[in-house]
């Protein structure tokens, strides 16, 4: 099983390039790293876990900055994004983000696509919430139509864009209907989210990883009867907090990778946890 982390990284915790090498050296599968462009003050939703949001939702540094230092600095550590709030991305412009990360990586990007959590910060950028799931579905459409090999028009819902020229490609070519990098949807389970996953993705990333016995063979079922080949679905626990249990269980349903967590901390703390996490590659 490979084993990827995810961390909240800040101004304040060790760096992007330092913390790189060390996954690389250690032979960890990939880094994932979330998204916030900023935190209200005055806000009303409450923090899904429970409690004072946390001080690093509001300090993260920008992902796909982020990880493009950590490309240069690597050849093999997979790249990711968990997740990419889709809905907040004017869509032409993250084409060309995701598609020229992926391209300097040598197609080792990994988009995690997600609806959030915080009405506020998503209200910021002109996202209605109740729209925000099909929002995410017409923009993630419009960008497989700029990463097409021939020019290709697309009219949505919420936004068109004419038959364009628009390089780099992603590396990875279409499979199914699914276009651009290995692309992962998050969220919790249910009708609405496995039939997006069926329709523009290749698989799911549940968050926390619990109740995947009962929840993975109604996936399956939606993901079937989308005429989906059974084996290219793609499921990763992300956001794991490992037990030796916890992955065996895993390995049991056919999971080849999980995203463990990593603390928002220093370069001692988060190597000590590296140190810890070790036993399981």
């Amino acid at each position: 099983m490979r084993i990827a982390v995810t961390i909240f990284l800040t101004d304040e915790t060790v760096a992007p390039v330092r913390l790189a090498r060390e996954l690389e050296a250690r032979g960890f599968a990939g880094l994932y790293l979330p998204e916030h462009t900023h935190i209200p003050v005055e806000r009303t939703t409450p923090y899904p876990a429970g409690g004072d949001l946390p001080r690093e939702y509001g300090r993260t540094l920008d992902p796909f900055v982020a990880l493009g230092q950590v490309a240069a600095v690597t050849e093999g550590l997979g790249l990711g994004t968990g997740i990419t709030l889709v809905a907040q991305h004017d869509p032409i412009d993250l084409a060309k983000q995701i598609a020229t990360l992926d391209h300097l990586s040598g197609g080792r990007l990994t988009l995690g696509v997600g609806f959030g959590w915080n009405v506020e910060e998503a209200a910021d950028h002109g996202v209605l919430w109740r729209s925000r799931r099909e929002l995410t579905r017409d923009r993630m459409a419009l960008m497989r139509a700029l990463w097409a090999d021939e020019p290709t028009a697309y009219e949505g819902e919420f936004g068109s864009v004419r038959a364009s020229s628009a390089y780099p490609k992603p590396v990875q070519k279409p499979r199914g209907p699914v276009a651009g990098p290995r692309t992962l949807v998050g969220g919790a389970a249910g009708p609405k989210l496995f039939a997006h996953i069926a329709e523009y993705a290749d698989g799911w990333m549940p968050i926390g990883g619990r109740g995947l016995t009962e929840s993975l063979p109604v996936l399956r079922s939606v993901w079937a009867d989308a005429g989906r080949d059974p084996a290219a679905l793609q499921v990763v626990p992300y956001a794991v907090f490992p037990s030796p249990g916890k992955l065996a269980h895993y390995a049991e349903l056919g999971i080849e990778e999980v995203v463990v967590q990593l603390p928002p901390a220093g370069e001692a703390e988060v190597l000590g946890a590296l140190d810890a996490y070790a036993e399981y590659l």
